[in-house]
């Protein structure tokens, strides 16, 4: 699939395939490249998270090079938590001239949540005033006016999170987003079908490609981990019960199953506009919920 660029997928009206990686903590990127091997011609795009969770990595930049250069379509993930605007800047002018052209643009985690709580954050720009800077450098300036040489070219993306409660500072921001300039949005997690369809009715009056978020459950205590700890994620009781009564050794499997069967629902009934799958920790099982989904 990485024959034709991210952008010309989301141009071509097929349905689209992301999936991501998360750089590692270390030196060792042996299974890292292993992933994106098994994903590269799966998937349209291949998000690199940066810094997720607020926990220490290799940078989202060194793995999209590393990502393109086998082959992939890599999307850079960059967040407003550790770096000022001049620092923003020159990542997006130096993933530019490493080929790299598609951006998730993120404000990030709090400190507080990762494995540097000391740490100072930055947040001197937020998600919104990054997509801004990105078409500002795009008209060959940078965001204090000061003419480039050489303007950069981006396909941009943005998240939005359809299940937050309440949900209309999300739907603020999202506009905002929209007005800043994006192309595509890739959604956090869904498991609930028909609450996300009515948020795309809403969202149906944009120009913009949306990607439903995917995360594969592992096993009941995943789901009710995520309903307590992550806001704006919500699995319904259903499928905690469909996990919670798995045969011993199957929970996996039955995570698997789901998002299969989730992903086919989108397809089939034209939800939206493709997937963003992501296996956090399971990358290597991608495949198999494609297969699954019958992708």
């Amino acid at each position: 699939m990485a024959s034709r660029s991210f952008k010309e997928a989301l141009d071509s009206g097929d349905f689209v395939v992301t999936s991501e990686v998360g750089p590692p903590k270390g030196t060792n990127i042996e299974e890292m490249l292993h992933h994106i091997d098994l994903l590269k011609d799966k998937v349209d795009g291949i998000n690199t998270t940066d810094n997720q969770s607020s926990v220490m990595r290799i940078s989202s930049l060194a793995v999209c090079h590393l990502a393109q250069e086998r082959g992939a379509e890599a999307i850079l993930q960059v967040t407003c938590r550790d770096r000022n605007r001049m620092a923003l800047e020159s990542e997006l002018l130096s993933a530019n001239i490493l080929g790299v052209h598609n951006v998730l643009c993120l404000t990030g985690d709090y400190v507080s949540v990762g494995d540097h709580p000391d740490a100072k954050p930055v947040f001197d720009l937020d998600s919104v005033h990054l997509i801004q800077t990105v078409r500002t450098m795009e008209q060959g300036k940078d965001i204090a006016g000061n003419e480039l040489n050489g303007p950069t070219r981006f396909c941009v993306g943005a998240i939005v999170t359809p299940e937050a409660n309440p949900i209309e500072p999300q739907l603020l921001k999202f506009e905002k987003k929209i007005r800043a300039g994006i192309d595509f949005v890739q959604t956090q997690a869904i498991y609930d079908l028909d609450n996300f369809k009515r948020f795309m009715q809403y969202a149906r009056r944009f120009e913009v490609k949306i990607l439903a978020g995917i995360i594969l459950l592992t096993g009941v205590g995943m789901a009710r981990y995520m309903n307590a700890n992550v806001p704006g994620v919500v699995v319904p009781d259903q499928l905690i019960r469909e996990l919670a009564g798995a045969p011993k050794g199957q929970a996996l499997q039955t995570g698997i199953a789901i998002a299969g069967r989730m992903i086919r629902q989108i397809k089939d009934e034209r939800i939206c506009d493709g997937v963003h799958i992501m296996a956090i920790g399971h990358e290597g099982l991608v495949p198999q919920i494609l297969e699954t989904a019958g992708l």
